[in-house]
């Protein structure tokens, strides 16, 4: 069954067209890595998909229902939910508070506080803590369970990795892989070939506002990738490649 659908998806700033005519699906229960240097619009499809920028043509579809003009607020009531790239915490606000925010969606389900705690157990001392006084991989951590308190059926996570250690990432990561074990719907923006290539079902390489390769992990090798991510592919080389 396909968790989310996306077609012909054209998406602009303005006068610049930042996502052009993108097409793919996602299986329910399967992580989808989307990498691409910057500026290739992984973010902004990021956005667009969970209803925060709207896109100028094409379809959104979750469980085959077009959401394509449906407003964020009621995605998140539907099962998205988005992680975006610089955590966007209430920094006032202590980690238990910004958790119950996710509870504000109103849609029923399995996690609370203290199922967070056990999926990121270095949060549990710091629950009273004010989110603005937690180290970098502490806030990420908080970020991606206040989304997972809305309970949601596909979690999108932008750039979960950026500007923390390379122990911190490894942390995070542990724990998502953990999330990935439970069967959720996962599609992840990670600069880091690497760690995308180790949790991801599927890799979409996107340059220009365009899918360039996408191919599963255990068929296409990270020198492919990185052909792809600096446009080097040579022309007519096959694969899974979109025009």
């Amino acid at each position: 069954m396909r968790a989310l659908t996306v077609e012909s998806l054209d998406v602009r700033h303005g006068l610049l067209q930042a996502v052009r005519g993108v097409s793919f699906s996602v299986g329910s229960g399967e992580t989808l890595a989307l990498v691409g240097a910057n500026g290739a619009g992984k973010t902004t499809l990021l956005r667009a998909v969970a209803g925060a920028h709207p896109p100028a043509n094409g379809r959104v579809l979750l469980d085959d229902a077009d959401i394509t003009h449906v407003p964020s607020h009621r995605r998140v009531a539907m099962g998205i939910a988005l992680v975006p790239e610089g955590r966007r915490l209430f920094p006032q606000m202590t980690v238990e508070e910004n958790l119950l925010l996710g509870r504000t969606a109103g849609r029923p389900g399995e996690w609370s506080v203290e199922r967070v705690f056990e999926m990121f157990p270095n949060l549990k001392a710091r629950r009273a803590a004010r989110a603005g006084n937690l180290s970098g991989g502490e806030q990420q951590a908080t970020a991606i369970g206040r989304a997972l308190m809305t309970n949601p059926e596909l979690l999108l996570l932008d750039e979960v990795s950026l500007g923390l250690s390379p122990l911190i990432v490894e942390r995070v990561y542990q724990s998502l892989q953990k999330l990935i074990d439970t069967g959720m719907t996962v599609v992840l923006v990670e600069q880091d070939l690497a760690r995308a290539m180790a949790v991801a079902d599927r890799i979409v390489c996107m340059l220009e506002g365009r899918i360039v390769l996408e191919r599963t992990t255990d068929e296409v090798t990270r020198e492919e990738i990185t052909q792809a991510y600096f446009g080097l592919r040579k022309a007519g080389q096959q694969g899974s490649m979109h025009p």
